[in-house]
């Protein structure tokens, strides 16, 4: 397994980075995490993901957003646990929240939505997390879950819609 992580890594290490810096830029004071630090813990949980196989760079690129996902959040846990409720990391998610205009979002209110969604369709929140995690277009996203282009953008507006329901909800 940590050959074909040795293989994959490599290949794609500066387009995570590239992510990771995406979803981290122009959050000033409240983000302390780096884009590099963010691929890096990563690297660090693919690493304990001993029985994975990956396929193809779509099939890495679909773990890896899952695990990016949740490096990010365990790390706006991990600063609200120390400053009980101060400054929050946020996230600009202009193309999830639809058509209301784009607004800061804390990390934790959108995995809790993420999360909602994933109990009501699972599909959904996966690609989300490409959409939005990995930067995936439509049509990387549909060979990555094995649907058409069509279902891709028909599922994406509706997933759009509800996050931006249930965001909107949350504030």
């Amino acid at each position: 397994m940590g050959e074909n992580l040795d293989r994959w890594f490599p290949l794609v290490y500066e387009e995570l980075r590239g992510l990771a810096g995406n979803l981290l830029r122009d959050k000033g004071a409240a983000v302390t995490i780096e884009p590099t630090s963010l691929v890096h813990e990563a690297y660090l949980r693919l690493l304990g993901q001993r029985r994975l196989d990956w396929h193809d760079r779509l099939h890495f690129l679909r773990i890896a957003a899952r695990i990016m996902r949740r490096v990010l959040v365990d790390h706006c846990r991990g600063r609200l646990a120390q400053k009980r409720g101060g400054a929050q990391v946020v996230l600009d998610l202009e193309e999830v929240a639809a058509a209301t205009a784009p607004r800061p979002i804390d990390v934790l209110v959108v995995d809790r939505s993420l999360s909602a969604l994933e109990a009501f369709d699972p599909q959904q929140a996966q690609l989300v997390e490409l959409r939005f995690f990995s930067g995936l277009t439509i049509e990387e996203t549909a060979e990555a879950l094995g649907i058409s282009k069509a279902t891709v953008k028909r599922e994406w507006a509706l997933a759009k819609a509800w996050l931006a329901r249930d965001l909107a909800r949350s504030a």
